[in-house]
């Protein structure tokens, strides 16, 4: 066997772009579907224009006025806070599974005691400005 500088290099590069032309073929065979699926679509949909058709629909009422609406930000705040709580909560899982190990159980309940103490911050700071408050 003679030995060839550079011959283990490009077997190596060889395989791993081989790997990578996996992927591409598999990312072009999956647009390729979603043309076919939506040229379908478009060949065997019947077209039909008419001036009902071309109103802004918006649950099923005649768009009335003008399509700028007021909003109040207490509800986004709701739904961050809801949020926050949730992807918490979704925290204690893991923790009680990691608590009931053994050599886990101080440190861990540490820990969470941390994590619920900065939680326990938040809610005070929201709450004493007002957030909470339904008016």
């Amino acid at each position: 066997m003679t030995y060839v500088p550079g011959h283990q290099q490009t077997t190596l590069a060889s395989e791993y772009f081989q790997s990578y032309s996996v992927v591409g073929l598999l990312a072009l065979v999956g647009v390729l579907f979603v043309a076919a699926a939506f040229g379908g679509g478009r060949l065997l949909r019947p077209v039909v224009p008419t001036p009902e058709k071309l109103l802004t629909y918006e649950c099923g009422v005649d768009p009335v006025g003008e399509g700028w609406a007021h909003t109040q930000v207490r509800y986004y705040v709701y739904a961050f806070l809801y949020v926050i709580f949730a992807v918490d909560s979704i925290f204690l899982f893991p923790w009680a599974t990691v608590f009931a190990a053994p050599g886990y159980g101080a440190t861990t309940l540490v820990e969470m005691f941390i994590f619920l103490g900065f939680l326990a911050v938040g809610l005070l700071y929201a709450w004493k400005k007002g957030v909470l408050a339904w008016a």
